[in-house]
């Protein structure tokens, strides 16, 4: 069985890099991401159906699994939502696709961002997490134009065994995550 490249790369580089960085000498304790989360909101009101439909199957092309349906928890009159209303699709990704999404969201998704400056610092949750928001599902090569009703945004969370956010963004950035620069760097 072939691994994914991000995860052979976990493996060969990135733990024995942490390992010596961090001088420590079990491997167990250095983080790792444990699963990735994708989740998008609907909003349509009138079409909800069809649009939940749509969505999960540019999901399922862009992921490689097929998403489940997320429904309301509570009614809320202002957004026209009663509880178990569907109000969006998510889906988690571990193990091998999970290696495989990180790979084509680092490589091909986020260059194609239009005047991207990087991933912003302010996605991590303290907890050692990391969400990052998308505005636009078209910048997956897998979907195609035609077919989307709408343009949706997407909100990624990697969740990680890090301790503190620090440790976090060191694991991201020797994973080729782009982080913004700050200020004066640029």
């Amino acid at each position: 069985m072939v691994k994914p490249r991000a995860q052979q790369k976990y493996h060969q580089d990135i733990l024995p890099l942490l390992q010596k960085e961090w001088d420590t000498k079990n491997a167990l304790s250095i983080p790792r991401i444990t699963k990735i989360v994708i989740n998008v909101g609907i909003t349509d009101e009138q079409h909800r159906d069809a649009a939940i439909e749509n969505m999960r199957e540019q999901l399922s092309q862009v992921t490689g699994q097929r998403p489940i349906v997320t429904k309301a928890k509570l009614s809320i009159a202002s957004f026209k939502v009663r509880a178990g209303d569907s109000v969006g699709v998510k889906v988690t990704l571990r193990n091998k696709r999970m290696y495989e999404f990180m790979d084509k969201l680092v490589m091909i998704a986020l260059p194609r961002v239009k005047d991207f400056q990087g991933i912003k610092l302010s996605g991590f949750d303290g907890h050692g997490n990391y969400n990052l928001g998308i505005a636009e599902q078209i910048i997956f090569p897998e979907v195609e134009y035609d077919k989307i009703d709408k343009v949706r945004s997407l909100e990624i969370t990697l969740v990680t065994t890090a301790k503190s956010d620090a440790q976090a963004k060191r694991l991201l950035e020797l994973f080729g995550f782009p982080f913004e620069k700050p200020q004066g760097e640029r």
